[in-house]
């Protein structure tokens, strides 16, 4: 069987770490899987001003840098692009893991790692969302516009300021509304993972969601907590 590849050597790729070691094993070991275009930094200055002159298309950022901490410059690079941002961290608590995912990373990863993995995980990425450039496919639900080729969405003229995950969240659920989809479910089929039980997580990207296209979020219209079986989007209408 024949799979569709991602054609990862056009992809830019910026990494930021204050370990040479490891940014020269990333390097190598990315160029090997196909990844040409790499851009090395070791400061979060740096890696925040060459963003913006290189427009990498994923972001590889370590959390301890020796100027910014990569969560403060996260949220400076969402100021001005919604670019993909896997952290790298030797912090492995779920508190961790959930601050970088809520200030929008799309991804978290635990020092030591395998440099291979993470090729892999990129690959994936890039191939889950290649498929969201194939065609203009538009659904509606209230004032909620999602565009599945530009990967964005309104909230009447506004556009929304989504991470990749809470994109394909949304994505997921607009394209199964009105059923009902386990927390395990929903992870697996958003991650691309098997579902290791952190609810956690989960509620993180929910919470965050809601405060962005509910017009109350504690007590949210469309994105429906239904008790002890998971979630559902209700658009109580037609998706359109």
């Amino acid at each position: 069987m024949i799979h569709n590849i991602p054609d990862v050597y056009t992809k830019k790729i910026l990494i930021v770490d204050d370990e040479k070691e490891i940014l020269n094993l990333l390097e190598a070991v990315l160029k090997k899987e196909g990844f040409q275009h790499i851009y090395t930094y070791t400061t979060g200055e740096e890696g925040i001003r060459m963003c913006k002159q290189v427009q990498p298309d994923l972001i590889i950022l370590d959390i301890m840098l020796p100027d910014l901490d990569g969560y403060s410059v996260c949220q400076q690079i969402r100021q001005f692009t919604f670019v993909p941002i896997f952290f790298l961290s030797a912090k492995n608590e779920d508190l961790d893991k959930i601050l970088g995912l809520s200030i929008g990373g799309d991804d978290y990863i635990t020092k030591p790692f395998s440099p291979k993995e993470v090729a892999y995980k990129m690959k994936a990425f890039f191939r889950r969302n290649q498929y969201q450039e194939k065609a203009r496919i538009m659904y509606q639900f209230g004032d909620i516009t999602i565009d599945e080729a530009q990967g964005t969405v309104l909230r009447g003229d506004t556009l929304l300021t989504l991470t990749a995950k809470e994109f394909n969240i949304l994505l997921f659920l607009i394209k199964n509304p009105n059923q009902i989809f386990s927390k395990a479910r929903l992870y697996e089929a958003v991650w691309g993972e098997t579902y290791l039980g952190n609810d956690n997580i989960m509620m993180v990207h929910m919470r965050h969601l809601r405060e962005k296209i509910e017009d109350n979020p504690s007590k949210p219209h469309y994105l429906v907590t239904v008790r002890g079986l998971g979630y559902k989007l209700n658009t109580k209408g037609d998706v359109r």
